[in-house]
């Protein structure tokens, strides 16, 4: 009997009878291929043994988190590896991953016992060559080389280790489905056999997962909602530095980084990132300025440059790199509008200094001294850090976290801050001196002068 196929979206999912061009669901394109539709496979015991209960009754047990023996990664997970749970790690090709991966590794299996470390990528001497690189030979590092989930999932259930780590759920298959590993079907069954040998055991699962040119995880989006955490590993080529971010976290905050440098024995953590991003600032220069940034429980001291230069065509150009384009075409109007700079017929080029990518409203005043401190070419006064939200009608608006922001500030030896006025008692307690302004003009009076 010949065998039924369908076409299937790589991206998200959706399964058509015929070829499209387009994805209905979605509306990416020429992303639908061929499977082979079978019958389904044969049910797996659920990850639960019993039948509903009422809330009132389920006994929560206060379970011990696993120390990762990396701060920075225990940071990002929600304060250390939470038993059963099940973690995506996705990032660019030759990032890191893998490295991040074998450290802890081989910190759990000193910490806690024996750590099951499967490579469908790699064979056991490549992964042997790189343990040796980076100090993470430990006896209980148990090296599996394999591709084959069913396999896997029986070495699992036979072993019995107290952490496995999968790299990646791209190269795994399972027998079963007739898909070419990677795919949907695949991709989706392997996830889900992984998910309930976590819930089943309380084996916490890591898994290793390839991201699109666009920088997203390939596969489809299911396999985001069916693992508990979500981390992304990011940093530029070029720099040493790397960011562990946390984008779903069922334990614990989706806001936390964690700050790694690569070196040539693996990857090193960073205690204090803010004198890392801060050590090459330029003293007295135009168009720089320092934003307190708080992501998650951890303060950020960020550099944001700025350079704003006549333009020589019609359409004056924008470019940032580390910040929303769009927040600073707003800033930008907001200047021209409730300053007077006229910053219409001017190129503009914003960056966050060190590869940061900041995403919260209170690098808005920042970006507006940096942007009027270059267009007036004056440079910002020394030891001045400038935190608050901008809005339309120029007023400076209060941020949380302004305690943190201001201490972190003052141990690396600023001594002033440009604020919301509403955050006014900030100067009481006496951390730095604190200038509570309440518009976008009174701000760049204080900072530049007229």
């Amino acid at each position: 009997m010949r065998n039924k196929t369908t076409y299937a979206c790589q991206a998200c999912g959706h399964q058509s009878a015929r070829w499209l061009g387009r994805c209905p669901g979605c509306g990416e394109w020429n992303t639908l291929l061929e499977e082979r539709a079978e019958k389904p496979a044969k049910s797996v015991r659920g990850i639960s043994g019993s039948g509903p209960v009422p809330v009132t009754d389920v006994i929560i047990t206060q379970e011990e988190r696993y120390s990762t023996g990396l701060t920075e990664l225990d940071r990002v997970l929600g304060g250390g590896l939470v038993p059963g749970s099940l973690v995506l790690v996705g990032g660019d090709p030759g990032i890191g991953k893998s490295t991040l991966l074998l450290q802890a590794a081989a910190a759990l299996a000193a910490r806690i016992g024996k750590v099951l470390y499967v490579s469908g990528e790699e064979s056991a001497q490549q992964i042997k060559m790189r343990a040796e690189r980076i100090g993470a030979l430990q006896g209980e590092l148990l090296l599996m080389a394999e591709t084959d989930m069913s396999l896997v999932e029986k070495v699992i259930k036979e072993s019995k280790p107290r952490a496995v780590i999968l790299d990646s759920i791209q190269t795994v298959y399972y027998p079963e489905v007739s898909s070419a590993p990677g795919s949907v079907s695949q991709v989706r069954e392997c996830t889900g056999i992984l998910m309930r040998i976590a819930k089943g055991t309380g084996i916490p699962v890591f898994v290793v997962g390839h991201v699109t040119k666009e920088g997203t995880l390939a596969g489809p989006r299911v396999l985001e909602h069916m693992v508990d955490t979500v981390l992304y590993f990011e940093g530029e080529r070029h720099q040493a530095h790397r960011i562990l971010r946390t984008v779903k976290n069922r334990f614990g905050s989706t806001n936390e980084l964690g700050i790694f440098e690569m070196r040539g024995q693996g990857l090193t953590e960073v205690i204090n990132p803010s004198e890392l991003f801060m050590n090459q600032k330029p003293e007295a220069v135009a168009g720089s300025a320092i934003i307190p940034s708080l992501e998650g429980s951890r303060p950020l001291l960020v550099e944001i440059q700025a350079l704003v230069c006549p333009t020589g065509f019609g359409t004056p150009r924008r470019m940032t790199s580390g910040i929303d384009y769009n927040r600073v075409a707003l800033i930008m109007a907001v200047l021209e509008r409730r300053v007077g700079l006229r910053l219409s017929t001017h190129d503009a080029y914003v960056s966050a200094v060190g590869g940061v990518k900041l995403d919260e409203p209170a690098a808005d005043l920042a970006v507006a001294l940096a942007i009027a401190s270059s267009f007036k070419e004056k440079p910002l006064q020394n030891n001045l850090v400038l935190v608050g939200e901008v809005g339309l009608t120029g007023e400076i608006r209060p941020v949380s976290g302004m305690d943190k922001r201001l201490h972190e500030a003052a141990k690396l030896g600023f001594k002033h801050c440009i604020g919301p006025a509403r955050e006014q008692q900030m100067q009481k307690m006496g951390i730095i001196e604190y200038i509570g302004v309440q518009s976008i003009q009174e701000a760049v009076e204080a900072a530049i002068g007229r």
